[in-house]
């Protein structure tokens, strides 16, 4: 299987982390972008299958099962080319089913969508982010399809901690088992799969992100994104913060556990992404969440003054790092 990537600046970190710009400039002979979709989709912990209100970091007041209603996904491409035209020359795109989750719904009903993105002559694959629960057999048989006719397609599965009792905490209503069973089967067809990991989940310390990382990186994966865990209106955690239970991490700590993370991640693995953003109307803590490129540049000049780079650790256990550095 090809080791394969997701949106993400090609000026930033391309000599040292290997990205998912960097790998579709390679694959594709030029760049590629990714452009977000909404297609009105909800979540199992949401609409009662599992639970109500959502994991706590999620911001339910975007949430609306009465009135929330997109735009079409030709609105949104056409939207989504003209913000990229403003910012590169890319002239080709991978359709990101990226809100809430993308396989929650009969399988007639994807294949429509899906059809309907990969009609755009400008599109040259999918990525379909999805939690792990969600992803049954018919879906994984129908993105195969698709990777089969020759099209670049991958899973994102949102699985953001390996710990149970983490998982539950934030209310995600599954746990590590289904993952081990979403991942194992999605990458026994072939299909590339990059896993959503979130530092700085409620209780959990380095020791549970290198442990989720080796956790990942045992069963096997394609590529990763990393996300700092940031406080936005509208959610359960929004009340945490406020009643002093719950503590961003601060910039420089989130890149140095970034750098951590980075080193011990075999070469061959994409980065999709290595931070994550919050628009300023939503967001509450932390502040440096929505500096994308000042947190990408601290990562950049951490790993030079290490003189590291991805894979520098591979391999390595994390209680080994101690006496490794």
């Amino acid at each position: 299987m090809l080791p394969h990537a997701a949106n993400f600046s090609p000026m930033v970190l391309s000599e040292r982390v290997h990205t998912f710009g960097q790998f579709l400039l390679r694959r594709h002979g030029e760049r590629v972008h990714k452009i977000a979709l909404d297609v009105g989709f909800t979540c199992p912990n949401r609409d009662g299958a599992k639970g109500s209100g959502g994991c706590t970091f999620c911001n339910n007041a975007s949430f609306s099962p009465n009135g929330r209603k997109p735009p079409s996904i030709q609105a949104q491409m056409e939207q989504g080319r003209r913000a990229i035209a403003r910012r590169t020359r890319a002239r080709r795109f991978i359709a990101y089913f990226q809100a809430y989750t993308n396989t929650y719904a009969d399988v007639a009903q994807l294949e429509a969508l899906y059809d309907f993105a990969l009609a755009q002559p400008d599109v040259v694959g999918l990525s379909v982010g999805t939690r792990p629960d969600c992803v049954p057999d018919a879906v994984l048989d129908l993105l195969d399809g698709y990777r089969r006719q020759g099209w670049e397609v991958w899973l994102e599965l949102g699985l953001q901690s390996a710990f149970d009792a983490t998982l539950a905490r934030v209310n995600r209503g599954h746990g590590f088992a289904e993952y081990r069973q979403a991942v194992l089967a999605a990458r026994g067809r072939g299909i590339p799969v990059c896993t959503h990991l979130i530092v700085g989940l409620p209780g959990e310390t380095p020791r549970h992100y290198h442990e989720t990382l080796d956790a990942v990186l045992a069963l096997g994966v394609d590529g990763l994104k990393l996300h700092p865990l940031h406080v936005v209106k509208g959610t359960q955690l929004a009340n945490q913060w406020r009643r002093g239970e719950y503590r961003p991490l601060g910039v420089e700590e989130y890149i140095g556990i970034a750098c951590d993370l980075i080193e011990r991640t075999p070469q061959a693995i994409v980065f999709h992404r290595v931070t994550g953003t919050a628009s300023k109307d939503i967001l509450l803590a932390p502040e440096w969440c929505s500096q994308k490129w000042n947190v990408l540049n601290g990562v950049e000049r951490e790993l030079r003054r290490r003189g590291h780079r991805q894979g520098e650790y591979a391999g390595v256990h994390f209680k080994e790092m101690q006496h490794v550095a």
